[in-house]
């Protein structure tokens, strides 16, 4: 990737006055370090929001203070919650020959034959990656192909990862990173079972019949 540079001057406004800045149009900030104390820079809002927005937590962008310039990771940005836009962001300052640990984000790319033929449910259980490399080195994403995940319980393990060899990947290597789940069975709603009476299959007595035959035997005697 093309270095990336934003330009910022130091500032001395604080407190209340920084709403005034933002509403000029300016970003507060902060760089700090390991090796460095916290200064406090101003942006402009409309740059930095055009350009912050295009990097994740693990580019490197380069803070040009008044001609000085400090690599650094993006640590912190604040927004507006109604807005949605910009009002502060905390830079972390790094040393371009000192190795830093970092987390990069996880990108899913492919067709899972699982998922598209056997109705297989795509899981992820990383967003992100710990590595440790040099500043420049750092990787900004980590592109996952789940094509191969045919057959339902196919997973894909950090093991699977394959980084250069300047890189090295701090998670434990049989950490799941995805896996082609089997489909929910949705359980049958319970029948309700209603009683039955069952009559009996003796005939009733008829009372006619009875006295029917009643009459009969009397007919006889006559």
């Amino acid at each position: 990737m093309d270095k990336v540079v934003l330009k910022a001057v130091k500032r001395d406004v604080v407190g209340k006055q920084v709403k005034a800045m933002r509403r000029a149009g300016q970003l507060p900030a902060v760089i700090y370090g390991r090796h460095l104390e916290p200064i406090a820079i101003v942006l402009d809002a409309h740059t930095a929001g055009l350009t912050l927005g295009k990097l994740t937590s693990s580019s490197l962008v380069t803070i040009d203070v008044d001609g000085t310039e400090y690599p650094a990771l993006v640590r912190e940005k604040q927004r507006n919650y109604i807005k949605g836009n910009l009002t502060h962001v905390d830079f972390l300052a790094v040393s371009l020959t000192e190795k830093i640990r970092a987390s990069v984000r996880v990108e899913f790319t492919g067709v899972s034959g699982a998922v598209k033929d056997f109705n297989a449910v795509f899981v992820h259980g990383l967003e992100a990656l710990e590595v440790e490399c040099l500043p420049t080195d750092l990787p900004q994403r980590v592109t996952v192909d789940i094509s191969g995940l045919k057959q339902v319980g196919d997973a894909i393990h950090v093991s699977d990862i394959v980084f250069a060899d300047n890189i090295r990947i701090l998670d434990d290597e049989d950490i799941m990173v995805a896996i082609a789940a089997a489909p929910k069975v949705e359980e049958a709603p319970a029948v309700a079972v209603e009683a039955v009476v069952v009559e009996s299959a003796e005939p009733e007595l008829s009372v006619d019949r009875g006295k029917k035959e009643e009459e009969d035997e009397a007919e006889k005697k006559k």
